[in-house]
C-alpha cells in the first residue's frame, strides 16, 4: 500500500484521515500541522501522496503546494478543505494538486481519490 503524509492544522482531522488510511492498509509516514512543515516532512518521509488542507496558519495549503512542487515536481498532493468554492478548487488544480476533496471527508471517497492519484502515472 501507499506511504501517505497528512497535513492539516486540525489534530482531529489528521487523526480521522489517519484512521481511514490505516484501516485501508496505507501507512501514514508523517503528519504536519502547518504549511511551513510540509517540505521538511516530505524530504524526511518521501510519501507517495500528500493530503493537505488549504486553511492553515503561517503558510496556506496552496502556497505550501507550490513550494513543494518547486523542489519536488513529482509530488502528488490531494487538497482536502472545508472550502469548496469553484475559484479555490481551480486555484489548487492550477497550482499542481492532483485532486481536491471537500470536508467532511468520507472514507470511500478519500480512498478512491488516493487510488486514482497513485494509478495516474502507471
Amino acid at each position: 500500500m501507499a506511504k501517505i503524509m497528512v497535513v492539516d492544522d486540525s489534530g482531529v482531522m489528521r487523526k480521522n484521515i489517519r484512521a481511514i488510511l490505516e484501516r485501508a492498509g496505507h501507512e501514514v509516514v508523517g503528519e504536519a500541522a502547518d504549511g511551513r512543515e510540509v517540505l521538511q516532512h516530505y524530504i524526511f518521509h518521501t510519501p507517495d501522496v500528500v493530503t493537505m488542507d488549504i486553511s492553515m496558519p503561517h503558510l496556506d495549503g496552496i502556497e505550501a503546494l507550490r513550494g513543494l512542487l518547486k523542489v519536488f515536481p513529482e509530488a502528488k498532493v490531494v487538497i482536502v478543505s472545508a472550502m469548496g468554492q469553484k475559484a479555490q478548487v481551480l486555484e489548487a488544480i492550477k497550482s499542481g494538486a492532483k485532486s481536491y476533496l471537500v470536508k467532511p471527508i468520507e472514507g470511500p471517497v478519500l480512498l478512491g481519490t488516493i487510488q486514482k492519484v497513485l494509478q495516474a502515472d502507471k
